[in-house]
């Protein structure tokens, strides 16, 4: 791993023409000419001025490089359609979605032991797993990121290697890399800026990857998609001067608990799998026994790809845990995804579950879909967004889903 190139800091943003030249200078002089470079960005739930990087990136490799390939990073998400990534990306691609529905999509890299396992997740896990990847990447020789850093509710900070797994991987790293940011909780990892036991893993499989691994990390400024900072390196070096910087500027520190938080969410959320970002940045600083409520009316269901949480709901981790044997067999990427919005929790056979933080939905899910899946509900025509704001015990959140929320 060596130093990565950074321009930009968290006082102030980056200008287009900064931004561009940055990106041109890096790619001129990393050594791709002739070589097939497979690019890999996030799909539209994450935020940050795409259709600048992907023009900058253009311009920089057409006619240099053998081939070029634009990957698009959908995790378990659904698929973009041509119109939308046209307007993703600004402009038309050799383009193709992570189709990880597709067992042919996917080239088998190897495994990583248990024993080594055992020894990333700190005890928590001890079992193999295989490590399949997106074949457009294997059949390139340079992978290329290009996406933004967050504060992360199951890696810590998101981005760099995290795009490969779970971004264009095979359903093994997935699950088992979400349940151990589970078992780890959310609370305890998100906004953490060193290497966690799941970035780890994630590093780990990044390892038996054959192509060259490159990227351009982004620290987009809330709200806007302007840049504060750029930086380019390999997948580590570049994730790291991005998530220090992303540290300082995605995080919001309180001096109190607050009782009621109120987050809106903007509309790249299209489901509640997405949307629960507008819990996990805030959970560290609701009070016990307060609430949090995910506005949302132009969500319409649970989750597009991933139905089967309408079954299982949303509970705490030790609710699974303490009945393993009942929910072993299912995605664990689905429980990660439950246990990580219904927060901390107990639970034990005799009196059942308890839960430290309320969490009501106000969005198009219809009650009894909600309320079987253990959540609140309170229909968008009864929320009073001018109550709230005015509320001392409430704190209203507008764009909710990238800054954490954290208490001194």
């Amino acid at each position: 791993m060596r130093d990565s190139a950074v321009i930009g800091d968290a006082n102030r943003t980056l200008t287009e023409d900064e931004v561009t030249a940055f990106v041109q200078d890096s790619l001129a002089s990393a050594g791709l000419e002739g070589r097939s470079v497979c690019v890999i960005v996030p799909d539209a739930t994450r935020s940050c001025p795409l259709p600048l990087l992907m023009k900058a990136v253009h311009q920089a490799l057409d006619g240099r490089v053998g081939k070029l390939t634009v990957l698009v990073a959908l995790g378990t998400h659904a698929e973009m359609s041509p119109e939308a990534l046209r307007e993703h990306l600004g402009g038309e691609y050799d383009v193709l979605n992570h189709e990880w529905w597709k067992p042919e999509t996917f080239a088998d890299l190897g495994t990583i032991g248990a024993d080594r396992i055992g020894e990333i997740s700190d005890g928590r896990l001890h079992q193999e797993v295989s490590v399949k990847l997106n074949r457009a990447v294997v059949e390139h020789d340079v992978a290329l990121v290009v996406g933004p850093v967050f504060p992360h509710e199951v890696v810590g900070f998101s981005g760099g290697n995290k795009y490969f797994f779970p971004g264009v991987a095979g359903q093994e790293v997935i699950d088992l890399s979400h349940w151990l940011g589970a078992l780890i909780t959310s609370a305890s990892i998100i906004g953490t800026t060193g290497t966690t036991p799941v970035r780890a893993l994630i590093d780990e499989a990044a390892a038996l990857i054959p192509a060259e691994k490159l990227a351009l990390s982004l620290v987009v400024e809330s709200g806007t998609h302007n840049l504060h900072a750029v930086a380019f390196g390999d997948t580590q070096s570049s994730w790291r001067a991005a998530a220090e910087i992303s540290a300082q500027t995605h995080v919001r520190y309180l001096d109190h608990p607050v009782r009621r938080i109120v987050s809106l969410m903007p509309s790249r959320y299209q489901d509640i799998w997405t949307a629960a970002k507008g819990f996990y940045k805030v959970e560290p600083v609701v009070a016990d026994g307060g609430e949090v409520i995910l506005y949302a009316p132009h969500v319409q269901q649970l989750a597009a790809m991933h139905p089967e949480i309408e079954q299982i709901g949303y509970h705490c981790r030790d609710y699974f845990v303490g009945q393993w044997e009942k929910f072993r067999d299912l995605h664990w990427g689905v429980l990660a995804h439950s246990t990580h919005l219904r927060g901390a929790g107990t639970w034990d056979p005799a009196t059942g579950e308890h839960l430290r933080v309320e969490v009501t939905l106000s969005t198009g899910i219809p009650e009894d879909v909600v309320r079987r899946a253990n959540l609140n509900h309170l229909a968008p025509a009864d929320f009073d967004l001018a109550a709230y704001e005015n509320d001392p015990e409430t704190l209203v959140i507008p764009n909710a889903g990238e800054i954490l929320h954290r208490l001194r």
